[in-house]
């Protein structure tokens, strides 16, 4: 019997009370390395040294804190994410036409928070 429940056939008063679960998700999480609009995240690979010894290191992501502006929502929006993805910004226009064009699946929950809001204020004004 492992995990946390090797106890379980002691009596209750024995046992005592079992640890916390480390998977609740009613506790505060670390901030993630994870860009908010491209979903790039941490990759696995090898330190190879002169002599071919491969040691495991991981890659991290470039994020760094930009503050990047709705168009359409006219609301400035503070967001993690990598530099490669504050170049492609720029280059497709700006916040609205990115979130637009992006997939669901790499957003997160604020980017798709916010991409929500600009589909809406864009059918508002197109309605209108």
């Amino acid at each position: 019997m492992t995990g946390r429940h090797a106890l379980a056939y002691i009596a209750a008063p024995r046992a005592g009370t079992f640890p916390p679960d480390p998977f609740c998700l009613d506790k505060p999480r670390a901030m993630s390395r994870r860009c908010e609009l491209t979903g790039v995240g941490p990759m696995t690979g090898h330190n190879v040294s002169h002599s071919n010894i491969k040691s495991k290191r991981v890659f991290l992501p470039a994020l760094s804190p930009a503050t990047v502006r709705s168009d359409s929502l006219d609301q400035s929006f503070r967001l993690r994410i990598t530099n490669a993805a504050l170049r492609t910004l720029d280059f497709r226009g700006g916040l609205d036409t990115f979130l637009l064009k992006a997939k669901d699946e790499a957003l997160s929950p604020r980017a798709l928070k916010i991409k929500k809001q600009v589909k809406a204020k864009l059918a508002e004004t197109t309605a209108a």
